[in-house]
């Protein structure tokens, strides 16, 4: 009777580690499909190579020169958290270009460092 309630105890724990796996799999797939839904974020708009601390002229003369150079815009969150700002609208890059050195709000998805922007609007 000893191997038999052992050998269950045995399953179970087996069937509880295989469980906690599946579970943990499942979780660490769907966070990503959950992270990359549009998000709104505000911020300064920069440029990628400078972010906030500009090298030459105002805020917006800098980015407005660095993105002439191949830089892409960036948006400065509360000072500390620079991410790359991906678009190819038109009416977004406008946006951006006219509030350089000033904040805007942003829509689009978030990877990493990185937002692939559908909409700017100067902030409120």
């Amino acid at each position: 009777m000893t191997k038999f309630s052992g050998g269950r105890c045995r399953q179970a724990s087996i069937l509880t580690a295989v469980l906690a796996m599946t579970l943990s799999v499942a979780l660490a797939v769907s966070s990503p499909v959950l992270a990359a839904g549009k998000q709104t974020l505000t911020g300064e708009v920069g440029d990628a190579m400078c972010g906030r601390t500009h090298m030459d002229g105002t805020a917006a003369e800098c980015t407005r020169t660095c993105v002439a150079h191949g830089s892409k815009y960036a948006l400065v969150v509360g000072g500390q958290k620079t991410y790359t700002l991906n678009t190819s609208d038109k009416a977004v890059l406008a946006v951006l270009d006219q509030q350089a050195g000033k904040n805007v709000t942003v829509t689009g998805t978030v990877n990493g460092d990185t937002v692939d922007v559908s909409t700017a609007v100067a902030a409120k």
